[in-house]
């Protein structure tokens, strides 16, 4: 019992990392007038609502259940951040696709403390492992267009 409570928070937390993702996506594309950009982060915004979908499922498999469909605290944290950043930045899309790397490498270090306990997490590892590879993937290609307008 006291296992499962366990994959039940840290399933939940998972929800509000990718929530804070799927926000934060969706506020850097009304932000940005780049057509590429916004296309980029409505794909990544979309990608996360269907993390939200496949880890509250999972979730709903062990007993819990999440109505988060927005951010933790620490997301609206970092948002308010975000916000603050392009209202100095004038909206430049560099100084955005920053804050979105901030938040990505902010992801998968969460995903990472959980893979590191493969015994808590077994029966959904390879969620895991494949959700935290899309981010790393999603930060590459943000890394890339952050550099590119530097």
């Amino acid at each position: 019992m006291e296992n499962n409570n366990k994959i039940i928070g840290d399933l939940k937390g998972l929800i509000s990392i990718v929530n804070d993702g799927k926000e934060g996506y969706e506020s850097a594309a009304e932000t940005t007038e780049n057509l590429e950009l916004k296309a980029v982060f409505l794909k990544y915004a979309a990608e996360r609502k269907a993390y939200e979908l496949e880890l509250k499922a999972h979730l709903a498999s062990h007993g819990g259940e999440s109505d988060n469909s927005e951010g933790g605290i620490l997301g609206s944290l970092h948002r308010a951040w975000i916000e603050v950043k392009e209202a100095l930045s004038s909206k430049e899309d560099a100084a955005v696709l920053g804050a979105v790397e901030t938040g990505e490498k902010a992801a998968i270090e969460k995903y990472d403390a959980l893979l590191k306990d493969p015994s808590t997490h077994a029966d959904h590892i390879d969620l895991l492992t494949r959700q935290r590879d899309g981010i790393q993937g999603a930060l590459t290609e943000i890394t890339a267009l952050k550099g590119s307008r530097s």
